[in-house]
Formats: structure tokens, C-alpha cells, sequence
């Protein structure tokens, strides 16, 4: 359903409101839009909406929105190219991609990230897989006779884990309120989170493991998180316990999670990024009755355009006020997102 039908639409979840930024504030001047897509039109539209000037990736563009994510050779190609630039906006919430570029250029060019803008569609699907392999529909979609063994369990009441503190974990507890869950968010810093009954630390997670029904992966993929679910942690889970991953696949060690869900280690696994990905055509996982896959589609590009657009929009008009407020999804040079 399109926005222009009469629906509520998507929103983003901002999360770092009037953050710092990790450099001076960058020089205001045209902005670029790179490469072209079939977007691209309705970005230079948000650029012009907040004032800005779109002009080519030349020597005088000053700021870049760069709208392909799995491309970080053609965005180093494009500094190179426009050296006058000084802010850059990402297309994707996960910048793991370009975390060389950031780490190489982040002295001097400011990164901004859509985190938090496409929070809502994102935490939807994170819902529907939690209900989904709750509800055992990875056995019931592969079924070709009727079942006569009630399976499946219900969400109210249960221990909910979630990884990750940002607005796709902030968005999905909010999801979760009607079922009357308990939320433990584990993420770098103890802060409380809205909603959540606990908040504890990244080097507590394992402790929190044991109690879990559900655990939910929101996290960034950093050096620091590669793999963070591993044989130890399956180990660690209940038998009957679900995991879900709309993060990214490196979160997770693949191999182990295949022999979790073999073993019974753990009860089903609802998956919508894999390491490898694509998942090749052959892998186990497509093949184990445990598994719900998606093709990292929890949000589409019909819903992620407006949100990404708005995101230009209001970075732009930060970009173009020249004090260094206002920008929304600054990304730390340092954490890498």
C-alpha cells in the first residue's frame, strides 16, 4: 500500500537527536546525488525542499548522498573525485560496508546513516518472524499433509531479549507492549531503554541467554560483533527458545546456528540477513525445518524511498546551516556506526 493511499506511512525512529558530531561542521555548498537510480529524482527533490543547491560530483560539491549501498569502491571513487566534499549521506541504517572509508576519511567528512529511519518497517518484520517461528509456520509452510501434533506456543508473557539498542530495537519493543512481555535489551551502555524491563551490557549477555524465549539481533555489525552468536551462546538457550536476526548475517556463525537448530539447541530461527548472502541455492539452512528465511527484505524499496528522502531532507538543512546541529544518524568514526 502505497503512502499515497490514505495510509499512515512510515516514520522514522530518531534515537541521536542532537548528538555531537565527531568532526567541525562541514562547509555548506552543492550537494551531489550518486550513482543515478530511479530515486535519485525524489532525493535532489528533498535537497531542494530544504534549501540546498544539487549540482555534479565535481570539485565544487560540497556534500553527497550516495544512494548505493553495496558499492563502497564507487563511493571511495567519488571522494577521490569531489575532495571538497565534507558530508556524506549513506543510504542504509548498517554502514559495515563502507567501515574502511568512514575509519580512512572520517577526520575530515562527516557520515550520516538512515539508522532509525527505516525502523518501523524493519521491526514489523522482526514481529512477524518472532510470531512466525513461535507459531511454528516454518514447518507449516513446508507441510504437505495435515498435522495432527498440536505444535507452537504464544508470545504473551514471555522473556524477550533484544540485542541492540536503536530504533529498530526501540520500535520492536514497542511492538511487543500488547503481549505483556519481559524485555531485557542488552547494548553497550546500561542506559534504560522505554519499555524495557532491564538494560545490561554487552558482556552480560551470556548470563541473560538462559532465560530467553526469544532473542531478537538489532545490533551494528562492527569488528567488536562479528559472530557474537556462536556454539557457546546456542548452548547457552533454551531448547524451546527462538532466534531472530534482521541485523546483519556476520552477527551470527552460521555453521553453528545450522547445528543448533539440528541438534535442538535451540527451537527455530526466523532469518532475514545470512553470512554467506545471498544464501546459495544448496546451503542447509534453506533445508532445515527449523528456519524461516527471508531474502533481507524487512523493508522494500517502495517504503524505504520516503523515509530515505526525508532523511535527506533534514540532514540538507542541517548541512546548509552550518552550526552542526540537526543532523540525525551521525555515524562514530570510532564504534563504526
Amino acid at each position: 500500500m502505497s503512502a499515497g493511499s490514505g495510509a499512515r506511512g512510515h516514520r522514522a525512529v530518531v534515537t541521536d537527536a542532537g548528538a555531537a558530531l565527531p568532526i567541525a561542521p562541514p562547509a555548506a555548498g552543492p550537494v551531489a546525488i550518486a550513482p543515478t537510480t530511479s530515486s535519485a529524482s525524489s532525493h535532489e527533490s528533498a535537497v531542494a525542499s530544504a534549501g540546498g543547491t544539487v549540482g555534479p560530483l565535481d570539485a565544487e560539491a560540497r556534500g553527497l548522498v550516495w544512494l548505493d549501498p553495496r558499492d563502497p569502491a564507487g563511493l571511495s571513487d567519488a571522494l577521490e573525485s569531489a575532495p571538497g566534499v565534507g558530508w556524506v549521506q549513506l543510504p542504509f541504517a548498517g554502514v559495515d560496508a563502507f567501515a574502511s572509508l568512514i575509519q580512512s576519511h572520517g577526520d575530515r567528512v562527516l557520515f550520516t546513516s538512515a539508522k532509525g529511519a527505516y525502523a518501523e518497517p524493519v521491526a514489523e518484520h522482526a514481529l512477524a518472524l518472532t510470531l512466525g517461528t513461535l507459531r511454528v509456520l516454518q514447518k507449516r509452510a513446508r507441510a504437505r499433509s495435515w498435522a495432527t501434533e498440536p505444535e507452537g506456543v504464544s508470545l504473551y508473557g514471555r522473556n524477550v531479549v533484544v540485542i541492540g539498542a536503536g530504533g529498530i530495537a526501540q520500535e520492536y519493543i514497542r511492538l511487543l507492549a500488547p503481549f505483556e512481555v519481559s524485555v531485557t535489551v542488552v547494548r553497550r551502555s546500561t542506559s534504560p531503554v522505554d519499555g524495557a524491563d532491564r538494560t545490561v551490557t554487552t558482556d552480560q549477555l551470556d548470563e541473560v541467554l538462559p532465560d530467553a524465549d526469544v532473542v531478537m539481533i538489532a545490533a551494528a555489525m562492527t569488528s567488536g560483533t562479528a559472530k557474537l552468536f556462536g556454539p557457546a551462546q546456542f548452548a547457552l538457550m533454551k531448547p524451546s527458545a527462538r532466534l531472530v536476526n534482521i541485523a546483519r548475517g556476520g552477527l551470527v556463525d552460521t555453521d553453528a546456528l545450522v547445528d543448533a537448530l539440528r541438534d535442538g539447541s535451540i527451537g527455530a530461527a526466523g532469518l532475514d540477513v545470512t553470512d554467506p548472502e545471498p544464501l546459495p541455492d544448496g546451503h542447509p539452512l534453506w533445508d532445515e525445518p527449523g528456519a524461516i528465511i527471508t531474502p533481507h527484505q524487512a523493508d522494500t524499496p517502495e517504503m524505504v524511498a520516503p523515509l530515505l528522502a526525508e532523511r535527506v531532507r533534514l540532514n540538507t538543512a542541517a548541512f546548509l546551516g552550518g552550526s552542526g546541529s540537526g543532523f540525525v544518524g551521525v555515524v562514530d568514526p570510532v564504534a563504526g556506526y
